[in-house]
């Protein structure tokens, strides 16, 4: 218990930054600081094809670093956690709104990039990838992978419910966003927040298995070969994991649902204030739907997981999210408690197979080491890290540009009748794709089903036990 609660914290720590960033960045940029949202789009594309080679690197070295009596992967935690922080907070400085645009932009590429693709992924991926050091027993994977989620649904009901009720003021009838100080101000208490749990994080967790599985012969090789030609070897056996079909499986599922999950987060900050025209709505949204993910999906999707299968418990959680989106967009309800009824009822489905693919993606790397004799915890980690980031880029760069394609005005009072219908659309039709997409990359190209990860964890047992 101390390790999952340990564990928890560390995703809890994660999306105090993460969360803030995803669901409240585009509103800064366009709202307070006047970038169109085509502009931030961009940005946003950019920075993930720059994470190509900050993720992979970053696995790189994790998998290269010497374990030590913290472990391989805690002191990481330890090392970047202020960094992380700090670089978060500089994103969203208000002060700086009054500057020329040209500079604006230019900070803003600056900060963006060293908080998402140097630090972000300087914690996350060593934290993802301990994972497999704190337990080597599937159920045990699960459960931890239960409490992350926890901890991303307590970071996400914290934030999403409180920043709409701090950021948004009252205008003449209209909801608009403050542009004073109080972003910078919760963007702080926010990354004081994420220090102190990453803290917990790493005093309540223990590395306990030895994930340096490399063979006597082959960890003797690597130690002969000259430096650079060490480094091509696992760059080349980085991307060579991308050919095994579990891995391309879980890659194209995250990225779907990522991006279904991320523009359903930007866009309902556009939606409820002025499709419903109340920002109340927006906060009530951001609470409920965590709260019924950590009374329902929580404790119950790890059990129906267990049961008949983590693979199959994602196709029925993503086909019911696909459904429950796909009917708000022909059904159009005039009323915003419909419209939040049906979007909780997919977001509980999004939410629900969010619980256990953490621990899928432990039983894809499980799947590697069995097919080369060879563990790539933090490398395997990393490309997946990389395929969620990818459903960012693209969910950030098609709703910026999306936006603007409607004909959304950043900062106008009110938009036009067409730009409301445009921004619906928005909001149902292309996460209902997304998620139907996910579904249908774990049933055709996810080959892991539950008897396939009970062999997997038998040979790995054996081959352990028999050294």
């Amino acid at each position: 218990m101390r390790d999952k609660i340990g564990y928890m914290f560390g995703d809890l720590g994660n999306d105090m930054t993460f969360m803030l960033q995803s669901m409240f960045l585009m509103v800064f940029y366009t709202e307070v600081w006047g970038v169109s949202a085509a502009q931030v789009g961009l940005l946003l594309m950019i920075a993930r094809f720059v994470d190509a080679f900050t993720d992979v690197g970053m696995g790189i070295i994790v998998d290269k670093s010497a374990r030590t009596n913290e472990g391989k992967f805690r002191p990481w935690i330890r090392r970047i956690a202020g960094p992380v922080a700090i670089s978060s907070f500089l994103i969203y400085q208000t002060g700086l709104q009054d500057m020329g645009m040209g500079f604006k932009i230019v900070y803003m590429y600056i900060t963006y990039l060293l908080y998402g693709s140097i630090f972000y992924t300087a914690i996350n991926i060593p934290y993802g990838s301990m994972q497999a050091a704190i337990t080597s027993n599937p159920t045990e994977r699960t459960q931890l992978s239960q409490f992350r989620s926890m901890g991303a649904t307590l970071a996400q009901l914290i934030i999403g419910s409180v920043t709409p009720l701090i950021i948004y003021s009252t205008i003449n009838g209209q909801e608009v966003v403050k542009t004073d100080s109080t972003f910078t101000i919760l963007a702080g208490v926010f990354s004081i927040l994420a220090v102190l749990f990453y803290f917990f994080c790493y005093k309540l967790t223990t590395e306990r298995v030895n994930v340096d599985a490399a063979s006597v012969e082959e960890t003797v090789t690597v130690e002969k070969q000259a430096f650079g030609k060490e480094l091509w070897t696992t760059i080349k056996g980085t991307f060579g994991a991308l050919k095994n079909r579990a891995l391309i499986g879980i890659i194209f599922t995250a990225l779907f649902m990522i991006l279904a999950q991320l523009m359903i987060s930007s866009i309902n900050n556009y939606l409820f204030p002025n499709v419903y025209n109340t920002s109340d709505a927006l906060s009530q949204f951001n609470m409920i739907n965590p709260i019924i993910a950590l009374v329902i999906a929580t404790p119950i999707a790890p059990i129906i997981a267990n049961r008949i299968g983590k693979k199959e418990f994602g196709i029925l959680a993503l086909g019911l999210s696909a459904l429950a989106f796909g009917s708000l967009y022909f059904i159009r309800p005039e009323n915003v408690i419909v419209y939040m009824a049906f979007a909780a009822v997919g977001m509980f489905g999004f939410f629900s197979f969010n619980v256990v693919i953490w621990a899928m993606i432990t039983d894809v790397i499980d799947h590697i080491e069995i097919e080369t004799h060879h563990r790539q915890d933090g490398q395997v980690y990393s490309l997946y890290s990389f395929s969620r980031k990818m459903g960012q880029a693209i969910a950030g760069g098609v709703s910026g540009i999306a936006l603007s394609a409607v004909g959304y005005q950043s900062g106008a009072v009110a938009q036009s009748e067409e730009v409301l219908n445009g921004i619906f659309n928005l909001g149902t039709i292309i996460p209902a794709i997304a998620f139907l997409l996910a579904a249908l990359s774990l049933v055709f190209i996810f080959p892991l089903g539950k008897n396939k990860v009970n062999e997997n964890a038998a040979i790995l047992e054996n081959r352990r036990n028999n050294g």
